[in-house]
């Protein structure tokens, strides 16, 4: 693996001015990097700016949100400083994005063979005829049976799962060195959910692409990642190589998250839960963020926020328990 970072994301800062003067602090000051030909899981709860994160990357954030601090950097080259027309052109070409509900992201009007060669085009200046081989050919390697056929229709005429290929196939068309699915399983059901992770690794290895997979499912983090970083409340929690996550997790939220997974091997009545909601992101506690649901809280963990420190080797953690070397009981 190259040691030159292919994303690299520094105190990134996405928030949200709604009115009241209140201010949502979506994202609030994460900082990871992406290596070439990596995968990495951003995982979390719904509200902990998982999502936020990766439209800032893509600079898709509509008002009143903004990213008001922080850096950006794809092979170098400062993106938060780059024209919204130079942004276009680094959008597909160089990262390409799958979101979470196809029909949403299609488009319902036009057929999928127009809305693939669309972006082929925009990006790789050849003629439409050049356009729509390589349509029908990309539907071919992502498993769509009947390429010809299917990119004659539209959108409503195909199943969730899919739709869900064809995303893929308009991701990945023009190349990208990274590729950003946010979860891109959601609408789907069990069994299509695993064969759409299975394509989306066996693309990303074919085309030798970075992948940043934006889940809530820490089950589909094992199976199918290098590097894993949870994120709550905005800010990245915990962060280290999957299997070493896996086996010693430090950060009371993670440790909540692996319980609330039912286990084949175990015959239990009731998984685990972590009590209480994510705290809305005009509201979070002035101390550590997940004080309010955490069940070793400190006095000190709801006056101060704590850093992000390395315990181990790669291992990042954001939690007073570590201070001094010491550990929740769930470490042995």
């Amino acid at each position: 693996m190259s040691m030159q970072p292919l994303l690299d994301v520094e105190q990134l800062k996405t928030y949200f001015y709604l009115n009241q003067n209140q201010v949502a602090k979506a994202v609030d000051g994460i900082s990871f990097s992406v290596f070439p030909g990596e995968t990495v899981a951003l995982v979390g709860e719904s509200g902990s700016g998982k999502s936020i994160t990766a439209l800032s990357i893509m600079q898709l954030i509509n008002k009143p949100g903004k990213i008001i601090e922080g850096s950006i950097t794809m092979n170098n080259q400062e993106l938060l400083k780059l024209k919204p027309k130079q942004m276009t052109s680094i959008r597909g070409n160089d990262i390409g994005m799958i979101f979470q509900e196809p029909m949403t992201a299609l488009n319902p009007v036009f057929t999928i063979g127009n809305q693939i060669t669309e972006i082929i085009r925009k990006h790789k200046k050849v003629n439409r005829r050049v356009a729509e081989i390589r349509a029908v050919s990309l539907l071919k390697v992502v498993g769509i049976p009947r390429p010809e056929e299917i990119m004659k229709e539209y959108p409503h005429q195909l199943s969730g799962g899919m739709r869900q290929r064809v995303m893929i196939a308009m991701a990945i068309s023009c190349d990208p060195q990274l590729l950003i699915a946010d979860e891109p399983t959601t609408a789907l059901d069990v069994t299509i959910q695993a064969q759409i992770l299975d394509l989306m690794v066996e693309m990303q290895e074919k085309f030798q692409m970075a992948l940043l997979l934006i889940t809530h499912d820490l089950g589909v983090v094992y199976e199918y990642t290098d590097r894993v970083m949870v994120m709550y409340g905005g800010q990245i929690v915990e962060q280290a190589p999957t299997k070493q996550l896996l086996k010693l997790t430090r950060h009371p939220y993670t440790q909540g998250l692996l319980a609330s997974l039912p286990k084949i091997d175990e015959d239990v009545d009731r998984l685990g839960t972590i009590k209480g909601t994510v705290p809305p992101a005009y509201n979070f506690p002035i101390g550590c963020r997940f004080a309010t649901r955490c069940p070793f809280v400190m006095d000190k963990c709801k006056e101060s926020n704590p850093e992000l420190k390395e315990l181990d080797t790669g291992h990042f953690v954001r939690c007073y328990l570590y201070e001094d070397g010491g550990s929740t009981n769930d470490d042995d």
